[in-house]
């Protein structure tokens, strides 16, 4: 299978970081955002959407949506529960990654980090702060009675937070804030799979 990502993106770093984890072969195809590489005509024919992270099977199907290409490739495994009740647990958690996390926490980051931090987007990552801080809220009153988000075993809603958590400093979020998660960023470092963008 491919992989075409820009590992720096923590939603094409959290499909890197599953597949070391479970061991997962693979060929990882770089693609360059900011070059205009997902807007190529090559690429829009994988994916109309023409985002990253896109999986590339053997048998020429592919699949977008980084939440999405995690529990495919998790389906089977340890980390992706079959009890109905525990599934819906791990999506409810990746619902909130999508809409209430990654678009201050990543977006913040993106300013900050891909861009330099501009004087036209100051205001906007001034802005993502408070939802950004809304959110890592959420997860330290969580982490702070469950080891991970769904309670004692790690899932790929973890995996699907800690894409952006780990590196939410880049975006101007100070973890020192939330020990629950910084002690939950060092049990999933702890992984002997473990693999850092």
């Amino acid at each position: 299978m491919k992989i075409h990502g820009d590992i720096q993106s923590g939603n094409c770093y959290k499909i890197k970081l599953l597949c070391s984890l479970l061991g997962i072969e693979h060929q990882w195809i770089h693609v360059d955002i900011m070059a205009g590489d997902t807007a190529k005509a090559d690429f829009l024919k994988k994916t109309p959407s023409g985002k990253i992270p896109l999986l590339e099977l053997a048998d020429g199907r592919c699949l977008s949506e980084s939440n999405a290409i995690l529990n495919y490739l998790a389906a089977g495994t340890e980390l992706l529960p079959t009890d109905k009740f525990e599934l819906a647990k791990v999506q409810q958690w990746q619902f909130f990654e999508q809409y209430s996390h990654e678009p201050y926490i990543a977006v913040a980051r993106f300013i900050a980090k891909y861009l330099g931090l501009p004087d036209e987007r100051k205001a906007e990552y001034t802005a993502k702060q408070v939802g950004g801080h809304k959110a890592l809220a959420v997860m330290e009153k969580q982490l702070s009675t469950t080891a991970y988000l769904t309670g004692d075993s790690l899932t790929t809603a973890d995996i699907s937070l800690y894409g952006y958590t780990h590196v939410a400093h880049e975006g101007g979020f100070d973890l020192h804030l939330y020990p629950s998660i910084l002690a939950w960023i060092a049990n999933i470092q702890k992984n002997k799979n473990y693999t850092g963008m």
